[in-house]
């Protein structure tokens, strides 16, 4: 399917009516995994012409995916990652996760930027941050798409690494989501240390059901937006 390559129009914009100079894009991968942290790219690329085929990741196939991340590596002015553990998202919820790994991102850049785009509708990240919320922005912006395909090969890899051992989850495959494969082995050897132990597919295994963590802060305890896919079995 065609899609529109993304452009530096919200970064010009952003720097025309507020004076920033240097505009970080953050995207996130890994919100709707039942296993495996989540991840946030924060990524600044000026406003010079990105690599070939540059847009939201989920729109590119796997091998271009990696192909394409590596080009960014060496192309993009300043990158960044930042992780929330499993343990992390269990404590904290979904939103303080992602503000927490945002932030670990953004402090992992070697300079510190005026302005930041967050994909989405949702402004986790708050003051002191200066942010500009775009819906698709892993679309529409350069910064924003560029982040969205190192996030998530960098996160792939990292669940790809656990394959060896726990082979019968698919992680290389699945990436921690919930395919038929990932949701057998949970049924039959329950959740690994990698799995996020708060999340509702624990009420579908009464076995291992007991090992639920409950959140107790109204934020924590609340359901997030995007924050957990299928929990049907």
């Amino acid at each position: 399917m065609p899609y529109e390559p993304p452009t530096h129009s919200v970064e010009r914009s952003i720097r025309a009516t507020t004076g920033a100079k240097i505009v970080a894009g953050i995207d996130e991968v890994g919100r709707g995994a039942w296993a495996g942290p989540v991840t946030v790219c924060a990524a600044i690329t000026g406003l010079r012409r990105p690599p070939a085929g540059l847009t939201d990741s989920k729109l590119i196939t796997p091998k271009r995916r990696t192909e394409l991340a590596g080009e960014l590596e060496s192309w993009v002015t300043a990158h960044a990652l930042g992780h929330a553990s499993p343990e992390e998202i269990d404590d904290l919820g979904m939103t303080a996760a992602l503000r927490l790994a945002a932030v670990r991102a953004l402090d992992g850049l070697p300079v510190r930027p005026d302005a930041v785009i967050l994909d989405g509708k949702h402004d986790y990240l708050g003051v002191p941050w200066r942010v500009r919320t775009v819906i698709k922005g892993d679309q529409s912006c350069v910064s924003v798409a560029t982040a969205s395909v190192i996030a998530k090969v960098r996160r792939d890899a990292m669940m790809a690494a656990l394959q060896e051992e726990f082979a019968v989850f698919g992680f290389a495959e699945n990436a921690g989501y919930p395919s038929p494969m990932h949701k057998a082995a949970l049924r039959e050897l329950g959740p690994t240390r990698y799995h996020r132990l708060s999340w509702a597919y624990l009420d579908a295994l009464p076995q291992w059901r007991h090992l639920k963590k409950v959140r107790l802060s109204p934020e924590a305890a609340a359901l997030e937006d995007g924050g957990q896919l299928g929990f049907d079995f």
